[in-house]
This record gives C-alpha cells, sequence and structure tokens, in this order.
C-alpha cells in the first residue's frame, strides 16, 4: 500500500470516528447542557481567546458628562496633556465605574474607585503622551459602568509637531530610483 493511500485510509477512519461520536452524543438526553455549549461557541466566537466578561448585573444608573470629547490644540512631541473630564450621577442608584482604559498606552485614565451618589459628581483624569507622536492624534478612553448604555467613551485629540532634533530615517540611494530589472526572454 502507498504511502498516499495509507494517509487517505487514515483520514477517513478518522472521518468516520467522528461521525460517530456525534451521532453517540447527539442521541444523549442531556440536550440543553448542549445547547448551552453551542451558544458559548457563538457568543464566543469574535473573540476566541478572551473569555466573555459578565455584564454587571446589580443596579443601573446613568451619568452625565460635562463633555465627552477635548482638543488639546498644537502641541510639541514628547508634551504631555492633562485633562479632566467631570461627570454627575444622574440616576437613582450609585455610580460605579468598573473599568476605564485608553485605546493605547499614550492615554492614561484615572477614574474614582468608590461609588458615586446619586445627585454627586466626579472626574476621570487623562493624561496624554506625545512621546514619538507627530501628526493628528485622537484617542479614547473606554469607561465601563453600571449604567445603561454599560459603555461610554470619552475622546481626545489634536495636533503634535514633530520633534525637531528627532533622528531622521537614512534614505539609500537605491530607494529614490525605481528598480528595472530586465525582462528575460
Amino acid at each position: 500500500m502507498s504511502r498516499a493511500s495509507q494517509i487517505q485510509t487514515g483520514l477517513l477512519v478518522l472521518i468516520a470516528l467522528m461521525v460517530g461520536y456525534y451521532v453517540f452524543t447527539s442521541s444523549s438526553s442531556d440536550s440543553s447542557v448542549r445547547t448551552e455549549a453551542k451558544q458559548n461557541l457563538i457568543t464566543n466566537s469574535k473573540t476566541p481567546t478572551t473569555p466573555a466578561k459578565e455584564e454587571y448585573k446589580g443596579p443601573k444608573t446613568s451619568v452625565k458628562f460635562a463633555e465627552e470629547e477635548f482638543n488639546f490644540g498644537t502641541i510639541d512631541s514628547g508634551e504631555k496633556v492633562e485633562h479632566i473630564y467631570a461627570f454627575t450621577n444622574d440616576g437613582d442608584e450609585p455610580l460605579v465605574i468598573s473599568e476605564a482604559k485608553g485605546s493605547c498606552g499614550c492615554t492614561v485614565p484615572e477614574w474614582p474607585k468608590e461609588p458615586i451618589a446619586p445627585g454627586e459628581g466626579g472626574e476621570i483624569k487623562v493624561v496624554f503622551d506625545s512621546k514619538g507622536k507627530s501628526g493628528k492624534q485622537t484617542k479614547s478612553v473606554t469607561i465601563k459602568a453600571n449604567t445603561d448604555p454599560a459603555v461610554t467613551i470619552l475622546k481626545i485629540s489634536g495636533d503634535v509637531t514633530p520633534d525637531p532634533n528627532a533622528p531622521k530615517p537614512s534614505i539609500n540611494a537605491n530607494q529614490l530610483q525605481p528598480q528595472i530589472q530586465p525582462v528575460q526572454k
């Protein structure tokens, strides 16, 4: 028997075993477990390596930000910009911010970890570090809380002037001329 036919036979046996296993397990009386497992696979199929996070199950409230976008104007590369986003819990339950995450390591938020009572306010401080950045910049901070909707996005943007002392990329003379290859007949 040739090597190719051995591989083909092995694959057919493997497929037959898989079909047999599926038929055997699908006739099992515990269909609710299978249904739940299938639903979990469908739900988590978008991010298979990350387990699904539980949404906050307690009472919901609402939050009102004085502003959700801030433009810092024009700054030089290497400068840090700090902005405070003020908010008010305008719901009837204590506001709990479970997470605040910047869109990159250059955007770092600080937020209150204790619950904010109804009618009370708080602040989220965002620091943008422009080191190594140049040109138009738009960054975001994702806020997760016991609100409906559960996620609020804050934005910080502006222009960063390149550092004139930053090393320039070297340009090879060959990069300036197109590379022409002879056609062989």
